[in-house]
């Protein structure tokens, strides 16, 4: 695999792409939209939700916790997941703040 040069884009550049990838498989979406409706950690039942396999539901959470939009504890024999509502925020500010930047070209410029 080729470079990537992350070192030329600023540390918000780099966080705010680490993000779009985390969001960017829709099982990944579900698994957010889930822990939101609940509004609680959950232990476990997250395969049930979904129909994906287990080690398949824990490659996707560990992507969302990589990033620190989920966050996870060990209970027993399970890993009980919520979101980060830190992270989730800041997340959420992030993409606020570009989604709300001005487009300033022409209707007709390309």
């Amino acid at each position: 695999m080729g470079i990537t040069k992350t070192q030329h884009f600023t540390g918000e550049q780099n966080r705010l792409a680490a993000l779009a990838k985390a969001l960017g498989h829709p099982a990944r979406i579900a698994i957010l939209q889930h822990l939101l409706k609940q509004q609680a950690c959950i232990c476990g039942d997250l395969v049930s939700e979904l129909p994906l396999a287990q080690a398949t539901v824990s490659q996707h959470l560990k992507e969302l916790k990589a990033v620190g939009l989920i966050k996870g504890t060990v209970e027993g024999t399970s890993v009980c997941y919520c979101i980060d509502k830190q992270n989730w925020e800041e997340a959420r500010d992030m993409f606020l703040q570009l989604f709300s930047s001005p487009v300033t070209c022409q209707e007709n410029c390309c």
